[in-house]
């Protein structure tokens, strides 16, 4: 990690206005931002470690815990509500044994749910990465996830 920083660190001056930009090329290359990274920015930008973590906290773009390979995202919107998905959301939560927001021990799959993924027509949709998966049923997840190998 700390070579991933300092190659991230050389197209930066190192001034407190580059914060956001730092925090947002160091969780493009690692896929997180752990604490021990967190801190090293902290040092590179000249802030207090507690500004680095509230700004990181603040916006939902970053992420503290390591993301799985597949991002599975459920729409919660109401066209999808309406039509299923809270059951859907429950039964990828089933199957891979965590809950939203949390990331399989294998680091293969990341659940989320979000507000709406624009594709109503299609409802209850979930998009796994960039792909849509719509008119969705409890009966069809597995299969879904299957296909991701």
């Amino acid at each position: 990690m700390k070579e991933q920083l300092e190659t991230v660190f050389e197209a930066y001056k190192g001034e407190k206005s580059e914060l956001i930009p730092v925090l947002q090329h160091v969780q493009k290359e690692i896929g997180y931002l752990p604490e021990e990274a967190m801190k090293h920015i902290a040092r590179f930008v000249r802030v207090p470690e507690s500004k680095v973590y509230g700004v990181a906290t603040f916006y939902a773009q970053f992420k503290m815990k390591p993301r799985g390979r597949y991002i599975i995202r459920v729409c919660k919107g109401t066209a999808c509500h309406i039509q299923g998905s809270p059951k859907i959301a429950s039964k990828i939560e089933e199957i891979l044994k965590i809950e939203s927001g949390d990331t399989t021990p294998d680091l293969k799959y990341t659940l989320e749910e979000v507000a709406c993924i624009g594709a109503c027509a299609l409802a209850p949709v979930m998009m796994i990465n960039n792909d849509p998966h719509g008119r969705l049923s409890p009966d069809k997840i597995k299969g879904i996830l299957d296909s991701y190998e």
